[in-house]
Parts: structure tokens; C-alpha cells; sequence
């Protein structure tokens, strides 16, 4: 059989390895999250949502190590209990435990979704269409719930058009000043969408600002809250113009607790998946708006996450907390016969 297949042997392609070592770290991480979200919930409608959570968790890291045994290929390290203190204090209410679990689980749809078009082995499709259905199942039970919380915001409405239109002259990129058109569908749900998760990153990085044992860490996400803020207020800012809603903000589910619940490597590993998930948010956003103020906003919060993510990365490779990804042979050092 040609490239494609199932009868290809077992070896897995980079992007294979790429989607199931990232998963991998991912779900190691949610494990430790959501059984320390099991130790302090309360409410008895969220609790069953955060139980299937760990246990979609589980069983993704059971089966991705079976792909990598079957291939003989490390297993990546991860999470473990020792990055999770499930007695510490409550740091976060009920209702951040189900908005954790609902934009956590709109990242891991968009993850499956690029995984099963990045793999060529027929069983890591069906693997991933499998994660998509059982992620989509979780997510509808979350939106079904959320939807008798208060703080739950639906993106705005907008009527219907009579009869098809089309535009007329290319004055709606270039008006930089002066009346600027209504915002269209694409632009609302985009700048409430990048809204409500960039609220999201800035809640949790000020819960993690007040728990972080470095000092370097705290003040990464003491940052992480200012930049993350400011791009929160730009992306209202412009659907208040428009007289149009903006989403609920999370801060305030944040308790004083200053007892960490999780090591900082856990910490700065989620931070980092939050701003690399940011960027590639704000790229597809960009691409969908046509007016020009919001093109030159989305290339603003874009650095501002660009910015992020070099200051994380860097903290994790100075504290050893970054697990290399496996890379190509390196050539040149074997022809130099060097010791890597």
C-alpha cells in the first residue's frame, strides 16, 4: 500500500508524535486539575462534569501509551501527583470549576480536529475522531448546564438580512478614521469568543499569581493578568461600540487562598498551553475581520501573547521544566562525531 493506510508499520509520523506527546503532557496535566477540582467541589450538577473530565483524561493517557509501546517509542513524563496538592484550600468557586472545564474542552475539539488531519495511520484517526465525539458529548452536557448559571454569556444575536447582499466598494477595510460599518457576524463572534478566553487566562493567572512559590513565576503571571486584562477591555471595547454585550469576567470566583494546589512547573506548563493557544486563536480571528481597527487590534494582542510565550518558555527551559519534544536525527554532530 502506498503512504496512507493502515498496513503501514508501526512507525509513527512526526506529526503523529507531535499531536499524541502534546495530548499526552495535556491530559497528565488535566489529571492532577481536575482532581484537585473533585477535592473542593460542591455543587452536585458540576461535580459529574469534572468526573467524566478525569476520566476522559485517563483514558487518553492510557491509550496513547499503548500507540507509543506498540511503536517502541518513549512514553513522555508528564504530570504526576507530585505536581498536585489535592488538600490544599479552595483557590477557585464552583462556577470557575465549570468555565475551566468549558474552555478547556473547546481547546481540546480544536486540538482533535488538527490531529486527525495531521495523522495518516487509519487507528490514530479513529483515535482522535473518537476524542472529538467523546469531548463534543462532555461539551454539550457543560453548555446545557452553564446555560442555568448566571454568569454564563451567549454570544449577542443579530436579525436576519432580507435578501442577499453584497459589498460595494472596498471602503470597509480602509476606514481606518471616520464612520466605521456595523460589526458583521464573523467579527461579533470572534471578539466575544477571544473575550470570554482571554478573561479566562487572565482569572487564571491571577489565581496562579497568588499561589506560585518563585518569585520569577509570580511575576510572570502578575504580567500574564496585566496583558491578558488589557486585551479583555480591547476586545469589549469594540463590541460596546456596537452597543452589543460583552461576556461575564471571572475574577472575582478567585478566592484569597495562597496555598498552591499545584507545582510550579504545572503552573507555568499551563500558562504556556493558554498563550500558545491565544496565538493561533488571534491569527484565525484576524483572518475572518475585514474591518481595519480590529485587524490592527488583533496584531496588537497578538504580540502581547507572542510576548507571553517567549517569557514562559524561557522560565521553563532556565528551571528544567520543559520535556523535549523528540527531534529529527541531528546529522552534522554525528558526522563531527560529537557526543550530544
Amino acid at each position: 500500500m502506498g503512504m496512507f493506510g493502515s498496513e503501514k508499520t508501526n512507525n509513527l509520523t512526526a506529526a503523529e508524535i507531535s499531536a499524541l506527546w502534546l495530548q499526552y503532557t495535556g491530559d497528565s496535566m488535566a489529571i492532577c486539575v481536575y482532581k484537585y477540582f473533585l477535592n473542593i467541589v460542591e455543587n452536585q450538577e458540576i461535580k459529574p462534569i469534572l468526573e467524566s473530565s478525569l476520566q476522559l483524561a485517563e483514558g487518553h493517557i492510557t491509550k496513547i501509551k499503548e500507540f507509543f509501546k506498540k511503536a517502541n517509542f518513549q512514553v513522555p513524563i508528564g504530570f504526576t501527583e507530585n505536581d498536585v496538592n489535592v488538600n490544599a484550600p479552595r483557590l477557585f468557586s464552583d462556577e470557575f470549576l465549570l468555565f475551566y472545564s468549558y474552555i478547556m474542552t473547546i481547546h481540546g475539539l480544536n486540538a482533535y480536529s488538527l490531529a486527525i488531519t495531521n495523522s495518516e495511520q487509519y487507528d490514530i484517526q479513529d483515535y482522535f475522531l473518537e476524542c472529538t465525539t467523546s469531548s463534543k458529548e462532555l461539551f454539550q452536557k457543560i453548555v446545557k448546564l452553564a446555560k442555568n448559571h448566571p454568569k454564563y454569556s451567549s454570544v449577542p444575536s443579530i436579525p436576519s438580512p432580507h435578501g442577499g447582499k453584497f459589498i460595494e466598494s472596498p471602503g470597509f477595510v480602509s476606514n481606518l478614521i471616520g464612520d466605521k460599518r456595523p460589526l458583521n457576524s464573523s467579527e461579533i463572534s470572534t471578539l466575544f469568543f477571544n473575550s470570554t478566553k482571554t478573561g479566562f487566562i487572565k482569572a487564571l493567572s491571577l489565581a496562579f499569581s497568588q499561589v506560585a512559590e518563585l518569585e520569577e513565576v509570580r511575576n510572570f503571571m502578575l504580567k500574564n493578568v496585566k496583558l491578558a486584562g488589557k486585551d479583555t477591555d480591547s476586545f469589549d471595547t469594540i463590541l460596546k461600540q456596537d452597543h452589543l454585550p460583552i461576556p461575564e469576567k471571572w475574577d472575582a470566583e478567585i478566592t484569597d487562598s495562597t496555598i498552591s494546589p499545584f507545582s510550579d512547573k504545572l503552573i507555568m506548563f499551563h500558562a504556556g498551553f493558554l498563550v500558545n493557544a491565544a496565538l493561533s486563536y488571534y491569527g484565525a480571528s484576524l483572518g475572518s475581520s475585514l474591518r481595519s481597527d480590529i485587524m490592527v487590534n488583533y496584531s496588537k494582542v497578538f504580540t502581547h501573547a507572542m510576548e507571553a510565550g517567549v517569557i514562559s518558555y524561557n522560565i521553563m527551559v532556565k528551571h528544567g521544566w520543559l520535556e523535549k519534544q523528540p527531534e529529527a536525527i541531528d546529522r552534522k554532530s554525528l558526522v563531527q562525531g560529537s557526543e550530544k
